[in-house]
């Protein structure tokens, strides 16, 4: 698109050049403001400058789009290497979890699991019995302040509200 526009732009140049060949050439007294030149065709001088700043910003576009695509690839490579060095390292972490999940599945199969569970059973029975006996006791309790049990009851039995009796 850029080499389309510039190309036609130089072409409207080259046609508004021709079509204006005796005024483009005619010599005038020219100032550069340390060098005086008695004539100078200052039409054709302008004419060359825009040529040149045409073409001096077409490339310095091109420059600055082949400056951004190779940002664009060194940032896609390193982001390919990021990857590449992720997978690797989720690839290292299913295999610790596949021989992980192995060991206790050969575990579970040869039954050395289980004085395990019989230690978890046996926490989990004595933590019901404990629960049990609270709940029972904060019963007692709250039956003893509402009034459901007689005073004489309660006074004759120590109500406490921890596992100890």
């Amino acid at each position: 698109m850029r080499t389309i526009v510039l190309i036609a732009g130089l072409v409207l140049l080259l046609i508004f050049a021709v079509l204006n060949f005796g005024s483009l050439m005619a010599l005038q007294p020219m100032n550069l403001g340390f060098i005086q030149y008695v004539t100078a065709p200052i039409g054709l001088i302008m004419l060359l400058t825009a040529i040149f700043a045409a073409l001096l910003f077409y490339f310095w576009a091109g420059i600055s789009n082949l400056r951004a695509q190779a940002d664009t690839a060194k940032l896609l490579r390193d982001m390919e290497t990021l990857r590449v060095s992720l997978d690797s390292q989720e690839g290292s972490r299913f295999a610790e979890l596949r021989s992980h999940l192995d060991t206790r599945l050969n575990a579970l199969g040869t039954g050395e699991t289980s004085n395990e569970l019989r230690a978890v059973h046996s926490r989990i029975d004595e933590l019901q019995r404990d629960m049990n006996l609270q709940l029972a006791q904060l019963d007692d309790y709250l039956k003893t302040r509402l009034g459901e049990v007689p005073v004489t009851q309660a006074a004759a039995g120590e109500i406490r509200l921890d596992k100890k009796l």
